[in-house]
């Protein structure tokens, strides 16, 4: 079976660290013959440094589906130029902070306390004028007032909020995890996810798993606290055990 991990409020709750317990129980489930895939709004190049060593070349969904990773290879989908020109128009309209990736380097202007910009993996990406990025990939904007929102949702753009971040994540239009699994020929899967950006999973998965109190958790087959993750994960192992028997 496929299993398909979200991973900052899902296993990182610290923005750097995956807890041993939950690490071992992922492990078993490796040792089992399961596959083991990570799907997170970061992209690649900060989703690698938390992932423990034997996990880096895994299958990787990174940006919401914008950046797809298989044993090291990356493949990227970009923003149309046209698009980049209406959400740049936007951002200096009306003077918006924003987070833009690019292939590797990515323009930052918000609050660096923000937990987005914490995750940035400054070692390997540089901090660059927007209009120097010569292709985006995914654009997350903070503090952005409704009536923008509502002027994005015209734009052929897949819109993500986050209401604990305050803060919306913009895509190409169809372009969200599933895709990147799609990408991967992912198709049934067991998922854990804890926030908007897994809905997607929840709604595809043959079983799914919610962390935390979140809205998105009346989309997933079962809710459970964070502190029980481990756990979870084994019971899960213990499920398909005992449904092949």
């Amino acid at each position: 079976m496929n299993f398909v991990f979200d991973i900052d409020g899902t296993l990182c709750f610290d923005g750097k660290t995956i807890d041993l317990s939950i690490i071992e129980a992922i492990n078993e489930l490796t040792e089992e013959g399961h596959e083991i895939i990570f799907a997170s709004a970061r992209p690649i190049r900060d989703l690698i440094p938390v992932l423990p060593s034997n996990f880096k070349k895994n299958k990787l969904v990174g940006g919401n589906g914008c950046f797809v990773s298989d044993n090291g290879k990356i493949t990227t989908s970009y923003f149309d130029p046209q698009l980049v020109d209406q959400l740049h128009n936007i951002i200096h309209t009306y003077d918006l902070a924003y987070l833009a990736d690019g292939k590797r380097d990515y323009s930052f202007t918000g609050n660096k306390d923000h937990p987005i910009y914490k995750n940035i993996d400054q070692s390997t990406a540089q901090n660059r004028e927007l209009a120097s990025l010569s292709k985006i990939c995914k654009l997350v904007l903070f503090n952005p007032p409704e009536a923008i929102i509502e002027e994005i949702n015209q734009l052929p753009v897949t819109v993500t909020l986050y209401k604990n971040e305050n803060a919306v994540d913009l895509s190409s239009l169809g372009i969200n995890k599933v895709y990147g699994l799609q990408k991967l020929q992912i198709t049934d899967f067991i998922a854990f996810g804890n926030d908007s950006n897994d809905q997607c999973l929840f709604e595809n998965a043959i079983f799914s798993v919610c962390i935390g109190t979140n809205d998105v958790k009346k989309y997933a087959s079962k809710s459970i606290k964070s502190e029980e993750v481990a756990t979870t994960i084994r019971e899960m192992k213990n499920y398909l055990v005992e449904s092949i028997k």
